[in-house]
């Protein structure tokens, strides 16, 4: 799976501590998500799109 997280942190002007502080996870996790080494829950992908105000398939790219 690949993800979109640091891109749209980079738009939204967020870093990896203030991405995690708003979804309630530890920076490390973001970091994980970003280099593609974590799967996240169902609730923590909503989480995050819902801050960027995108959909869970335009953050997080499943690949088939």
């Amino acid at each position: 799976m690949k993800t979109r997280i640091k891109e749209l942190r980079a738009r939204h002007n967020l870093t990896q501590v203030d991405l995690a502080q708003k979804v309630g996870v530890r920076r490390e996790t973001i970091g994980f998500l970003e280099k593609g080494k974590y799967n996240p829950s169902l609730k923590l992908a909503y989480d995050i799109s819902k801050v960027f105000e995108h959909k869970i398939e335009d953050v997080f790219i499943f690949d088939e």
